[in-house]
């Protein structure tokens, strides 16, 4: 990789004079300017390229182009004024401040306002930008102020790189490690998955782009510290010469021609590994990056699920309420969508149907929408919805979303808090708890085409939860060919046998949803989807298909309920044929079979709302299948007036202990608990609690517990020298106690010093007279009382407080915990011979003879 090494040749010193003369002449413009410029642009190329797949768009083009002519303007200007640091940091911060809100928040260019907000904005993602920045959905495009992390690396980045790259001293070498950050910013904050491979015949290069990325930022960051090395060989040698005399030769030696093969060599072959190897080794591995630990989305699965609540809106003070309006976009011509999309629920426990968690049907995520999705092929859609009565973060949604633009005064904050699905079609809004009445916005998308239930094929089983024994045997019964034509039958009949009802009593007068249908009759129904409630539709309708009475009026209904259960009836009945479904809750706005409901004028009012059942076919696409009963042929009388099985219990004397009979059979999840359920303790908290405070002790041990031992050890130092042997010794040992808690405080208490040296040293006021008094203690003869033991501690004790206390508490803490006193009996006293080595050593001398 290096080039030829001068070889010194000797010369006269008039030569070196001439070359010393050259030297100071020459100009200010050494091959490390251009070398170091050239390495700044590749380099900002690269990272450019790196982080293309965070944005792809036009805006952060021309911020890498700016920012990077910008921040090397400011290197060169700073190079040439000879300026330090924290004049540099002011011209960037200058031009962060001034070139943020045209290059990084482009969508505050306007008016006083939008500038004001637009400075704000700046400076929040100066500090949040990069947080923001994984927790939106790529591409960002110019999203808010997700450009700011970039303008910050392409600007101060290619300024420091230029900066250090023209250093003289060995501090040019930290360039690289600015060069690699720049890099390794759009793969850190990039995609979660790899580029798809390049294939050359039978070769095939796994993740093509990320390996050449990488491996272009690696060669130039070595190409450049080669260079760097010899050029400061070069100039060394230079030095030499020109104090020396010794004339420079230019031609290569054998060992620079071997030096650069072997370096050539070696970057060669360490690239085709790299090559051959690494993206062999990543094919089929999931790539670990910022948002893959963070992650854009949120989680759903806790919220209350909106089909528990549909029934809810059918009741008569919600009936009539405009929910939210649907109307064609101004000026737009373009059509609007067949159904709108509330909420899709994917996830069944046999319970609740829900959005997301365990048992989803697909992996998709919620996460923020901050530009175009691709939405892919089908007839484009677009629609201004304006909400009224609709509240909760639901979103009401048309087709695949490819934009939405919000309205009004919340404009801001809704674009911000909005989150899609792409993989459900829907999205919820987060903004201030929600939607609320006032706001509006318009979505664009495409509808895919509409493809035939009866002609899917079924991908696969694609498991959860088991269904009801009943609903299985109705299908086996009833069940005519396979796959869609399958579904789509037992879907027509068990509409044909089943009745609309969306009330369990009628009241004094009819209710409000019931006057909407002609020559209705009421029929009452329980709500929830549970298994318990699905068993029992089917249970019924097997029960009916069995009486005599049905067969002679060839009235089959049964099934009573609303498209709550009939919605889940057909996801089941889907998912035991093989296909993958999901539940809608959403409207129509048009419908080509009369019955269903649809919204009047894009007026969708509480009653108006459906739900509808989605499969998937072998080939990915989602079919929607409508549900919703018919109402035209009513159950017979004596299928209505059936009770619920009960338990039978037979009349037994006064003397016979009253039974309690057994739970009945079918549950519902609006089942109220009895008062001994509600009265019984609830211990569910109990194991969270210790858990958690489990996992608080476990972080305050591994955080504190080192400092603890620490001290624990030193109070037992303390306690035995103050309780352990004669009064002597633990006069001895306060000594000892006063010297540790010194070095503590950081003094220094060199082996070789008496205890009054010590004690003058350590400066404190009664430090002469604890030496003097252990002295005596240590070389007297005198007998010591265990009294004057306690009174010396005593003073040990006072001193020590005094040493603690001294440079406040902060520094006393500190004391504490130091391990210098424990640690002292284990360092030997560098430079200071041992009373123990210098007698061995007079014993080794050889001894004169005498005369």
């Amino acid at each position: 990789m290096s080039g030829p090494i001068p070889v010194p040749v000797r010369t006269d010193a008039a030569s070196a004079g001439a070359a010393e003369t050259s030297a100071l002449r020459a100009p200010r413009l050494v091959p490390r300017i251009g070398v170091g410029v050239a390495f700044a642009v590749v380099i900002a190329v690269i990272a450019a390229v790196a982080a293309w797949p965070i944005y792809r768009s036009g805006s952060f083009t021309v911020l890498v182009v700016a920012g990077t002519l910008v921040g090397g303007g400011i290197a060169a200007l700073a190079w040439w004024r000879g300026w330090n640091g924290w004049s540099v940091a002011g011209l960037l911060a200058a031009a962060v401040l001034l070139l943020g809100i045209p290059l990084a928040v482009p969508s505050r260019l306007g008016s006083p306002e939008d500038l004001l907000r637009g400075l704000g904005e700046l400076a929040s993602g100066l500090v949040l930008g990069w947080k923001d920045l994984v927790t939106v959905e790529l591409p960002v495009g110019s999203y808010r102020n997700l450009l700011v992390p970039a303008l910050v690396v392409f600007l101060v980045g290619t300024c420091v790189v230029l900066l250090l790259a023209w250093r003289e001293d060995s501090a040019a070498y930290a360039a690289v490690p600015v060069a690699l950050g720049m890099v390794t910013f759009g793969l850190f904050f990039g995609r979660t998955t790899v580029s798809a491979p390049w294939r050359l015949g039978p070769v095939a290069l796994y993740a093509p782009v990320e390996t050449a990325v990488g491996l272009a930022g690696l060669l130039t960051c070595l190409l450049w510290l080669a260079w760097r090395t010899h050029d400061e060989r070069i100039r060394a040698l230079q030095r030499a010469a020109a104090s020396s005399g010794v004339r420079i030769s230019r031609r290569p030696t054998g060992a620079d021609r071997r030096r650069t093969a072997l370096g050539a060599g070696m970057v060669a072959g360490a690239l085709v590994l790299a090559v051959a190897v690494v993206p062999f080794a990543a094919r089929g591995a999931e790539r670990d990056v910022l948002r893959s630990a963070v992650g854009p989305d949120i989680d759903l699965s806790a919220e209350v699920s909106p089909l528990t609540e549909y029934r809810t809106l059918f009741g008569d003070d919600r009936a009539g309420d405009v929910l939210f309006t649907v109307e064609a976009a101004e000026g737009s011509g373009i059509a609007l969508p067949e159904r709108v999309r509330i909420a899709t629920l994917d996830a069944y426990d046999g319970e609740v149907f829900r959005s997301g968690g365990e048992g989803a049907v697909d992996a998709g995520r919620f996460v923020r929408v901050p530009s175009i999705l691709d939405a892919g092929e089908g007839s484009p859609v677009e629609a201004r919805v304006e909400i009224d009565a609709w509240d909760g973060i639901w979103m009401p949604t048309a087709g695949r979303l490819s934009t939405v633009e919000f309205e009004g005064d919340r404009s801001a904050s809704l674009a911000d808090r909005f989150y899609y699905n792409a993989a459900a079609a829907a999205g919820v809004q987060t903004a201030g708890g929600g939607l609320s009445a006032g706001d509006s916005y318009v979505v664009r998308g495409v509808e895919p085409p509409t493809a035939d239930l009866a002609e899917l094929e079924a991908p696969g089983s694609p498991g959860g939860v088991a269904a009801p024994e009943s609903l299985r045997t109705w299908m086996d019964e009833h069940a005519t060919g396979s796959g869609g034509a399958a579904l789509a039958g037992l879907v027509s009949l068990l509409r044909e046998r089943g009745y609309l009802s969306h009330g369990l009593s009628r009241g004094a007068e009819q209710p409000a949803w019931a006057a909407a249908l002609p020559d209705y009759t009421f029929q009452p129904s329980a709500s929830g989807h549970s298994l318990a409630r699905v068993d029992t539709m089917f249970a019924r309708l097997l029960e009916r298909e069995t009486d005599q009475r049905a067969t002679a009026s060839d009235n089959y209904v049964a099934a009573i309920g609303d498209d709550e259960q009939f919605a889940v009836a057909v996801a089941l009945m889907a998912r035991e044929l093989g296909f993958p479904s999901r539940v809608v809750l959403g409207a129509r706005l048009t419908s080509a079979e009369p019955g269903l409901a649809t919204c009047d004028d894009g007026a969708c009012r509480a009653q108006d709302l459906t739900a509808w059942t989605e499969v998937q076919s072998a080939a990915g696409e989602w079919v929607a299948v409508d549900v919703t009963p018919q109402y035209a042929v009513s159950p017979s009388l004596d299928v209505t007036e059936q009770r619920d099985p009960e338990n039978v219990t037979e009349v037994r004397p006064e003397s016979v202990e009253e039974v309690v009979p057994p739970d009945p059979a079918q549950e519902d999840s609006g089942q109220e608990r009895t008062p001994e359920e509600d009265s019984a303790v609830d211990l569910a908290w109990l194991w969270p609690a210790l858990r958690i405070g489990g996992i608080a002790l476990l972080v305050l041990a591994l955080a504190f517990g080192p400092l603890l031992i620490v001290v624990g050890t030193k109070a037992a130092r303390r306690r035995a020298r103050r309780r352990t042997g004669t009064p002597a010794s633990r006069i001895a040992g306060g000594w000892d106690e006063y010297v540790d808690a010194a070095l503590d405080t950081g003094r220094t208490a060199p082996k070789t010093l008496t205890r009054s040296e010590l004690a003058a040293a350590f400066a404190t006021p009664a430090g002469a007279e604890l030496a003097r008094a252990a002295d005596r203690a240590v070389f007297s003869r005198a007998e010591l009382s265990a009294d004057e033991a306690r009174r010396y501690w005593a003073a040990v004790d006072a001193e020590r407080r005094i040493l603690r206390s001294e440079k406040g508490f902060w520094r006393g803490a500190r004391a504490t915990v130091s391990l210098r006193s424990l640690l002292r009996p284990l360092a030997p006293e560098t430079g200071v011979r041992s009373r123990f080595a210098e007698r061995g050593r007079r014993r080794a001398q050889p001894v004169r003879p005498m005369p």
